[in-house]
Formats: C-alpha cells, sequence, structure tokens
C-alpha cells in the first residue's frame, strides 16, 4: 500500500479491520509530501519508485492508497505490475451513488485530484452520468492533518472557508476525496451539518480487496499469530512512527528507504 504520507493509514485501519490474517507492506512518500499540487508526470514518477519497491516485498497487491497518485494514473501503474492492482477513487464513487437522494454530491481533494477530473469520469463510468457534482479543492487539509492540527481553530476557520460553496449548493453527500481527510471528519461533519454524508472510500476499498483476493485465490483464512506489518517510508521515520502510532493507537516502528535518484 503506497501513500503520499499518512493518509493512507484510514485504509490501513480498514484493512486491519476486515482483512485481520493479511499481512501489510506500507510505504510514505513522506519525502515528496505533498503529491496534491505536484505535476501529475512528477507524481507518476515517484509511484514507479515505489511499486519497484513493493515489488520486491513479497507482495500479492499494491492499494494506492492516495487520491492523487491514483488521479494521475492508475492504468499507467497496472501496466507495470502482475499483481492486483487497486485505486481508492471508484469505491468511494460506487458508495455515494448509493447514498445520494437528491442527486447533489459533493467531492474534496488536493488540487491535483479535483484538476484531473478524476471522480467526475469515474461518475461517468460508474453510472453516475446524472449526478451533479460540485468539487473543491482543499489543499491545507493535507497539512493540517499532517502536522497534528485538526482540533485546532485554524482547522475549523480553513474548513468553513473550503465548504461554504458546498453547503450553498444543498449536497446531500460528500466524498472526502484524500485518504488524510477522515482524520478531520469530524470538524468536517460538523461544518457540513448532519443532513451530509460523509464519504470515506477507506471501507469500501477494504471491501473491494477482500473481494479480489478472495476471486484471485489469494486470500489468507488460516487463523495464526497476528502477521508482522512493516511500514517505510522515504523521508525521516521518527515523525511519521510518532504520527502513525497517534493515528492508529499502537506503536509503529518504520523504516527509511531512499531511492537512489530520490528527487525533491
Amino acid at each position: 500500500m503506497l501513500d503520499s504520507g499518512v493518509g493512507g493509514l484510514t485504509v490501513v485501519k480498514e484493512i486491519f479491520k476486515q482483512l485481520p490474517q493479511e499481512k501489510i507492506v506500507y510505504f510514505g512518500d513522506t519525502a515528496h509530501f505533498p503529491y496534491g499540487p505536484r505535476p501529475q508526470s512528477q507524481v507518476r514518477s515517484f509511484v514507479y519508485d515505489i511499486i519497484d519497491f513493493l515489488l520486491t516485498q513479497e507482495i500479492k497487491m499494491i492499494i494506492v492508497a492516495c487520491n492523487s497518485a491514483a488521479a494521475a494514473g492508475l492504468e499507467y501503474y497496472k501496466e507495470r505490475v502482475n499483481v492486483p492492482l487497486l485505486g481508492v477513487i471508484e469505491p468511494a464513487v460506487r458508495v455515494a451513488l448509493q447514498h445520494t437522494r437528491t442527486k447533489k454530491i459533493g467531492v474534496i481533494g488536493t488540487t491535483g485530484t479535483i484538476e484531473s477530473g478524476a471522480y467526475q469520469q469515474a461518475f461517468d463510468r460508474l453510472g453516475g452520468s446524472d449526478i451533479q457534482l460540485f468539487s473543491q479543492a482543499c489543499p491545507l487539509f493535507v497539512l493540517i492533518v499532517e502536522n497534528g492540527l485538526t482540533g485546532s481553530p485554524e482547522a475549523r476557520r480553513v474548513a468553513e472557508e473550503y465548504l461554504r460553496p458546498l453547503k450553498d449548493a444543498g449536497i446531500d453527500t460528500l466524498i472526502l476525496g484524500c485518504t488524510h481527510y477522515p482524520l478531520m471528519s469530524d470538524v468536517i461533519q460538523d461544518v457540513m451539518g448532519p443532513g451530509v454524508k460523509l464519504i470515506s472510500s477507506a471501507e469500501e476499498t477494504a471491501r473491494e480487496a477482500r473481494e479480489v483476493l478472495q476471486g484471485s485465490g489469494l486470500l489468507n483464512l488460516e487463523e495464526r499469530n497476528a502477521p508482522r506489518h512493516r511500514f517505510f517510508v522515504s523521508g525521516e521515520a521518527k515523525p511519521f512512527a510518532d504520527m502513525a502510532a497517534h493515528l492508529m493507537g499502537r506503536k509503529i516502528d518504520a523504516y527509511q528507504v531512499i531511492f537512489p535518484n530520490q528527487r525533491l
């Protein structure tokens, strides 16, 4: 599993619940965080390096647990691997289509994800061409999460500013189009009000991962000792490990990996 930082840990937590016997190898590209403002070609080059590394770790599936990375080219990544590769965009869209009553759906994400049009394309593919989609880039949310400021007054102020156009549009469903954003779900829900359903792709992505593994005969059903998970980062290990431990509620050991041609 890969992400630009700690956001993908929201998917990890759901994998722990739904697939407790599976071992997770996680890579947080903290040296290049955040992905959102970067050109898609650059994001793809980072992801290629990470995928090549993950393929050395005896994995049987890759989850691109980062909306910005998925929006930059999921189909490109699939061409490089011979294992199932999943993103987080289509799972969220499927759930949103099930929940909306007014067919007015909002999506918030990084600048790169929103400008890519990836969510609109996913709605069109999955039968949501009649949906009114309202998109809003919220780049500061990622920085707020990574700096542990989700409960701060600044987080509330920024959320009110970003979300005002979506409230005015009268949406009834809001996709958290970045895996960092569930870590701000309390303040987002408070600003949007109880009438808006928040959609995180983590639960649906884990369910889809289970289905794919089961369909491929790769699902581990053996009862055994808890699997030993591995966490890698491209930046300093300790800040990631400290933040991850706080978010996951358990001690996390992380190890730094520096690629030969690592670019900042």
